[in-house]
């Protein structure tokens, strides 16, 4: 494959560059950062997102049919890194759940949601873990019976769910259920995109560490919010079901692998070593000795190389969805090799600057607001959002090695 970017390409960066420039004030920044924080954006997003959409930038790479451009993936790429180093917002279409649809959904599911969460009136919060099974998904409880009404056959939900990001905000859920009670393990799951108005359902909020202080603008994993999330008796019609009954662990697998893949999960992971580089590049006093160690180039020079890995496979697997290539394992490796050299880059950045390294935002002499203590704050959650990196090597083996399962 091609590792440069095309002409056309980088003229496209610049715009997009431009556009920012002008229209990302302060005031716009603010009101976007109020949505990475859990307490939804303000007034002055809407017009941002109308904007880009008029530039045909939003979901560039998805269908024209569904309300996309029809675009490449790579093309999506590019502005979506722009967007989220710029301000932390997702514009490439729809996020968690949407990939999904678009991969399992019915006709009807794909020209009623796809469009819709493109236009933002559809946002999904993803609701998989549950309290006593973390991120062992296949020890689902949460449990959806079937039955047969006067007015057709329905879902009755029953059960919780925990970590569930945006919850608050979102008009749907992404819920993994399960529909077989005498199943175990990976059977008997089911995909229901459940409405958040349906009755019965109860959102309570669990702050996290980010809560206060709060962490600036630019804080990997710094959502001040998650939620738990209650079902009593919440009935949906069985069109709510995202592929067949008894198929959910696929179902979400496919969706998880599609949805890790994109600039803005690499960025998680790299925007560390693009901030410590530009803060040594920096006027602050206390960057100029440590620039010109030779011990500490060489650390970031290394941590610079690992963020190039990690942008790197995500080309590899943007180039094989574009050709439509098989797509199994390439999604988990990322999710193991990204977070992983994230943890590493807060580790190492905070042996680079020392004790200021851990004054967190509003604390005198910190170091840019207190940018990497809250990094690391939050450095090992990227090890089990979407699937702990445990999980994630046990599907390079299986599904990328052709490994056998372990007998114990």
């Amino acid at each position: 494959m091609d590792f440069a970017f095309t002409d056309s390409e980088e003229q496209l960066r610049s715009q997009v560059q431009v556009f920012i420039r002008d229209n990302f004030t302060p005031e716009v920044l603010a009101d976007f950062a109020g949505g990475k924080r859990g307490r939804g954006f303000g007034p002055g997003a809407a017009p941002i997102f109308q904007k880009i959409a008029e530039h045909g930038w939003n979901a560039i790479a998805w269908p024209k049919e569904y309300g996309g451009q029809g675009g490449s993936r790579i093309t999506q790429f590019l502005v979506e890194e722009e967007f989220y180093r710029a301000a932390q917002i997702v514009i490439g279409g729809g996020g968690t759940g949407t990939p999904a649809v678009l991969a399992s959904g019915t006709e009807q599911q794909k020209q009623h949601y796809v469009p819709k969460a493109i236009r933002r009136e559809i946002i999904f919060s993803q609701g998989y873990s549950e309290p006593h099974c973390g991120t062992d998904l296949a020890g689902v409880r949460c449990r959806a019976t079937r039955k047969s009404t006067p007015e057709g056959e329905v879902y009755v939900i029953n059960g919780q769910k925990i970590y569930t990001t945006n919850a608050q905000v979102s008009t749907h859920i992404f819920l993994l259920v399960r529909t077989d009670p005498e199943s175990r393990r990976h059977a008997g799951l089911s995909i229901l995109l459940v409405p958040m108005d349906t009755p019965g359902i109860t959102v309570r909020p669990l702050l996290t560490i980010q809560n206060e202080p709060g962490g600036p603008p630019g804080t990997t994993y710094g959502e001040e919010r998650t939620n738990e999330v209650f079902f009593v008796d919440v009935t949906v019609p069985v069109a709510c079901l995202l592929g067949d009954e008894g198929d959910g662990w696929a179902v979400s697998q496919r969706g998880l692998n599609l949805d890790r893949v994109g600039a803005w999960r690499y960025l998680i992971s790299v925007k560390r070593d693009e901030d410590i580089v530009n803060w040594l590049k920096s006027d602050d006093d206390r960057a100029q000795p440590l620039k010109s160690d030779a011990a500490v180039r060489d650390k970031v020079a290394e941590l610079w190389i690992e963020g190039q890995v990690c942008r790197l496979m995500t080309m590899r697997s943007m180039t094989l969805e574009q050709r439509g290539a098989a797509f199994s394992y390439e999604g988990a490796a990322e999710k193991v090799w990204a977070p992983e050299h994230g943890v590493r880059a807060t580790e190492a950045i905070g042996q680079i600057l020392g004790p200021h390294s851990q004054l967190l935002n509003g604390s005198p002499d910190n170091v840019q607001e207190g940018l990497y203590a809250h990094n690391l704050l939050s450095a090992f959650q990227s090890t089990v959002n979407h699937g702990s990196v445990q999980v994630m090597r046990d599907q390079i083996a299986r599904r990328g090695l052709g490994m056998p399962k372990s007998r114990k």
